[in-house]
């Protein structure tokens, strides 16, 4: 797994599924709020004219020269919930986005969100 402070660094690489079939590139990081640690990523995928943001978790991921491998497959990336490239992830619709991927969901102990960008 990589740090979150790196993160600058991979923005604009590649996201390749886990037999590195390119899904999209690489656009922003969301932090677990509880732990501070790297959870999910923002992969831009679609045509030049309608592009959109999909959440892949990074459980799993790993970093090679000039990509982020992910342990999911392109299909299931693709097919995740998605925001508009200048859109942003309600914290009602954090859910969704851990349900595609069959991962538990829960908040804060106060009700606060689970992911913030970075």
């Amino acid at each position: 797994m990589f740090e979150a402070e790196d993160i600058r660094e991979w923005r604009g690489h590649d996201v390749v599924d886990h037999e590195r079939h390119k899904i999209g590139v690489l656009e922003a990081l969301y932090v677990d709020t509880a732990t501070d640690r790297p959870a999910f990523a923002t992969v831009t995928v679609g045509l030049p004219t309608r592009h959109r943001l999909v959440f892949v978790p990074l459980a799993d991921a790993t970093v090679g020269p000039g990509y982020l491998k992910v342990a999911y497959d392109k299909k299931q990336v693709k097919e995740a919930p998605s925001i508009g490239t200048d859109g942003e992830l309600l914290a009602e619709d954090e859910k969704t986005v851990f349900a595609h991927y069959e991962l538990a969901y829960r908040t804060g102990a106060g009700g606060e969100r689970r992911l913030a960008r970075r």
